[in-house]
């Protein structure tokens, strides 16, 4: 039941990975038109500098998520590489549950206010052509970190796996075992 759980969490997730590749390269086709647009046409657009910020902004706030199911995250390695596979998955269960759940709980609950705000007022860039609906932006804040609890659960159902003995332990992408 964990495995077949773990599949479909590991497609959905990959789902959100290709969208946020996606973003990736649209933000780079708008970084590259916009250089060009102000060192070689002399012109330059508020509204394509923000959309660069905004996606820079999802990749960051979805990509997180993506990278703790590659377990590609931010880690201190000097003690845990030394650790069997089954004392790691330990590790990962119990580091998910005393810090990702309880960060990504708080920013739900602390950005619903922030978002709401934007949406009920209607904020918009602040910046003469720059984007309107700002709070479709912070909107995303709440959502990825929902996104990233669901990575969670996948994470520690992986873990719980690696601990029953029925998944192979897990590497770093890239790194050599």
């Amino acid at each position: 039941m964990l495995l077949k759980l773990e599949r479909v969490t590991d497609k959905i997730i990959d789902f959100f990975g290709l969208i946020t590749a996606i973003l990736l390269l649209l933000m780079i086709l708008n970084v590259a038109y916009d250089v060009f647009a102000r060192y070689v046409l002399h012109n330059s657009s508020i509204g394509m500098q923000e959309f660069e910020w905004h996606l820079f902004a999802v990749i960051m706030l979805y990509g997180t998520g993506y990278a703790l199911k590659h377990n590609a995250h931010v880690r201190v390695d000097f003690i845990y590489d030394r650790l069997n596979p089954k004392k790691q998955a330990l590790i990962n269960i119990i580091g998910s549950i005393l810090f990702i759940l309880p960060l990504a709980l708080l920013i739900i609950y602390g950005s619903y206010d922030f978002v709401m705000d934007s949406y009920t007022t209607n904020e918009i860039s602040e910046d003469p052509g720059g984007l309107p609906y700002r709070w479709i932006i912070k909107a995303q804040i709440p959502f990825a970190f929902i996104f990233l609890l669901f990575c969670t659960l996948n994470f520690v159902i992986k873990n719980i796996n690696i601990l029953r003995g029925k998944e192979a332990p897990l590497k770093e992408e890239g790194a050599e075992v």
